[in-house]
């Protein structure tokens, strides 16, 4: 398997991040067309792909200078525990090592992979509320 890694927006098609993010049940991939606007309107972005199939993604919206917010950040479930994440997050953090603040939201099963690039649980933080 050889897996390559990108940071064009505009290699990606609403198709590939639709079978991408339903693969992990995610609701925005109900949403091609709208999810293709936000990821093209991310401050930056990594992918990984496989061939022409796209197995992971991760975006960040960003000022780029005092705060980044990682917002997606996906594996392909066929894809996962290969190191993909690992990459596509130090990537990231590279990028993004003169911000000051780095946030995400985690589900609580991923918190353990994400303190282990530094990111810490907030004391007192609230949960995330969303808006339908």
């Amino acid at each position: 398997m050889s897996i390559y890694y990108a940071s064009s927006k505009e290699d990606i098609t609403k198709d590939a991040l639709q079978e991408l993010f339903l693969s992990v049940e995610w609701e925005s991939g109900k949403y091609p067309n709208e999810l293709l606007q936000a990821i093209r309107g991310s401050h930056s972005i990594v992918t990984a792909w496989e061939g022409d199939k796209l197995v992971g993604l991760i975006n960040a919206l960003s000022d780029g200078v005092l705060t980044v917010y990682f917002h997606y950040m996906l594996i392909h479930p066929s894809y996962q525990s290969m190191g993909i994440g690992k990459k596509m997050m130090n990537v990231m953090l590279d990028r993004y090592k003169g911000c000051k603040t780095k946030v995400l939201i985690s589900y609580p099963h991923a918190v353990d992979f994400y303190s282990k690039f530094g990111f810490n649980t907030e004391d007192g933080a609230n949960p995330c509320l969303s808006q339908s």
